[in-house]
């Protein structure tokens, strides 16, 4: 590419001997292999091109750098007023192959991230940002989650128009929630989004998430009543509509998809084709206006998300409630488990250890009123979580013990929706 003056970014038109291909320049990196250039094409994926192939290079446009400014951790966002910031945390979206290793590593910096998505200048907004973390999420810890809401209220206090938060996928519905509840009153999007697949593969998802969640981030909350945390990623297989979630009502259902992100929707969108379309109705929490921003970081950490199985034995729940303040099980069904572990789950409560119940079957509502499994656990003092996912439910719970003891104000705050959370009726 050298011997050419071109930059990564620019548009070009690379003829070969046996084809013509039209993308955007990817960068050079030093595990790649130097036989090849690579290629963004106009439908996201790319493109490897054996360089004794080409036969010409022709620049359609060149590509404007636009870096975002201060990608150093200590960078404070003074003029981040009425801007869109970028808080990179690492994971796939942020990572590129491996070529020795053929695996997947952390690798970019949140310059480096924009760098492989030049289309980022036709979205019209200025935009900040840093590296915070360089995490994949598996990794992360409830320090990181603390890190991240106190970056984010940091943010927030510039005056940023919005945020967005590159994100590792396979916990990424941990971190939403919990931001979900550590920041009160937010009057501007937070985008949680992620990629299934590195940023320098070919079927590559990154494109596409990250200029979406920069349009939702940049959209007027007035008029989208998009204020609060969110999760952008992939609606369909295709690179056409990308899909947004309440942060509190999303999980990753597939291990590799890229739609593995399923949920209540909120909206869709397509930055390119101008498509917005809400889904959410009836679920705005009413907010007094007047009150500003806070962070709130109070967590109890000690809390453990235990799916039931056949072979658990009163034993080993017992075991588990010496370890744990809080306790919450994904039941099956409606929220039942084996009768044997009743009576430990009644000794535990009566000890102090709050247990919550969810559903192993992810969606539906848990009711503990039906069947007399569910009535003994009512009885023995359980919390049926309503309609919450059981992660949402897990964070839910680290928060409400961080911030009460007694076990009726423990109830109360889990069975009130804070962060849509929980819905009134079960949707289908």
């Amino acid at each position: 590419m050298n011997s050419y003056d071109f930059n990564p970014g620019d548009f070009v038109q690379i003829t070969t001997t046996d084809k013509v291909f039209e993308g955007h320049l990817m960068p050079e990196y030093e595990l790649e292999s130097r036989e090849f250039l690579f290629v963004k094409l106009k439908s996201g994926y790319n493109v490897g091109i054996r360089k004794v192939q080409i036969l010409n290079i022709e620049l359609i446009k060149r590509n404007v750098k636009k870096e975002i400014a201060g990608s150093e951790e200590e960078c404070d966002f003074e003029d981040a007023d009425g801007k869109i910031l970028i808080l990179a945390t690492g994971g796939t979206i942020a990572s590129k192959i491996d070529y020795i290793t053929g695996g997947v590593k952390p690798a970019f910096s949140a310059n480096d991230l924009l760098s492989t998505v030049p289309e980022i200048s036709e979205t019209g907004v200025e935009i900040l940002g840093k590296q915070i973390l360089n995490k994949f999420s598996e990794n992360l810890t409830p320090d990181d989650w603390i890190k991240i809401a106190g970056e984010v209220y940091k943010c927030v206090e510039k005056g940023a128009k919005g945020i967005v938060i590159p994100h590792g996928t396979d916990t990424l519905h941990y971190s939403s929630a919990m931001l979900s509840f550590m920041l009160k009153n937010l009057n501007v999007p937070v985008v949680f989004t992620g990629a299934q697949r590195s940023s320098d593969r070919g079927s590559s998802d990154a494109t596409l998430n990250l200029i979406n969640s920069i349009y939702f981030a940049s959209l007027d909350p007035e008029k989208f009543h998009n204020k609060g945390v969110f999760v952008l990623m992939h609606e369909g297989i295709d690179d056409k509509f990308c899909a947004v979630f309440r942060g509190t009502k999303v999980r990753k259902m597939h291990t590799s998809m890229r739609d593995a992100f399923k949920g209540d929707k909120f909206a869709r969108l397509n930055f390119f084709e101008k498509k917005f379309e809400r889904y959410e109705n009836g679920k705005i929490l009413e907010k007094d206006e007047k009150n500003e921003t806070l962070l709130d970081t109070k967590i109890e950490k000690n809390v453990m998300l235990l799916k039931y199985f056949p072979t658990l034995t009163p034993e080993i729940f017992e075991i588990l409630c010496e370890k744990y303040k809080g306790i919450v099980i994904e039941g099956t069904g409606l929220g039942h488990v084996h009768d044997s572990l009743i009576e430990p789950i009644k000794k535990a409560i009566d000890k102090g250890t709050f247990i919550a119940m969810t559903s192993q079957t992810i969606f539906g509502r848990t009711n503990l009123n039906v069947y007399a499994t569910g009535r003994k656990l009512l009885k023995a003092g359980v919390v049926p979580c309503e309609d919450m996912l059981p992660e949402a439910a897990y964070i839910k719970l680290m928060f409400a013990l961080g911030h009460h003891n007694k076990h009726t104000d423990i109830k109360n705050f889990m069975l009130t929706n804070i962060a849509y959370e929980i819905n009134e009726r079960s949707e289908i």
